[in-house]
């Protein structure tokens, strides 16, 4: 699943269209565009975060900047999606950083057992809190690429445009995180 591919149309062409508007000053479109991509920003965010309240803080700041430096994004040098995913996961980044205290990512049920005894449902919110935590110990770099990665489906060069960096950089992050995440829940990790 790629929710960040356009929700609207299943094209990445709807958004880079409405936003050539948006670069003209056309505030009707800003308004279309914040629709077509708020839930999938939103939900992007919250996994870069870990928060769902810091996410939609960090889309707004997000979708200001988007509207202030419209002028700058350059068609000839890729479509809107990559462009605007690097400006929400930097903003969500910064914002991440500022943190005093990390909040752990809410785990979805499983869907295949509708009613789980009270053992399993234990035993899942353990491993769950567990997972959460090791994931906000990491480097905010190695959590976003995973993120971007394994919850949004990118492909590592997507990930790459998203963090500012090579597709040889996400693999290295990738690897680092998923190394980390497995010798904090073996518990070798503090």
């Amino acid at each position: 699943m790629r929710p960040l591919l356009s929700p609207l149309t299943g094209t990445a062409d709807a958004e880079t269209r409405l936003f050539m508007r948006v670069q003209a000053g056309d505030g009707a479109a800003f308004a279309l565009l914040v629709r077509a991509i708020a839930a999938p920003s939103l939900a992007l965010a919250t996994r870069v975060v870990g928060d769902a309240g810091l996410a939609e803080e960090a889309v707004q700041e997000a979708l200001t900047r988007l509207w202030r430096e419209a002028a700058r994004f350059d068609t000839a040098r890729g479509g809107f999606w990559p462009w605007w995913r690097r400006i929400l996961v930097n903003v969500a980044l910064d914002g991440r950083r500022r943190l005093r205290a990390v909040v752990p990512l809410e785990a979805a049920g499983d869907p295949a057992d509708p009613a789980p005894g009270p053992a399993e449902l234990a035993e899942a919110a353990e491993l769950d809190r567990r997972l959460a935590a090791a994931m906000a110990r990491l480097p905010a770099r190695q959590r976003a690429a995973l993120a971007l990665f394994h919850g949004e489906g990118l492909s590592m060069a997507e990930v790459g445009d998203a963090l500012g960096t090579s597709a040889k950089a996400v693999e290295g992050l990738l690897d680092r995180g998923r190394r980390a995440l497995k010798a904090m829940m073996n518990g070798e990790a503090e």
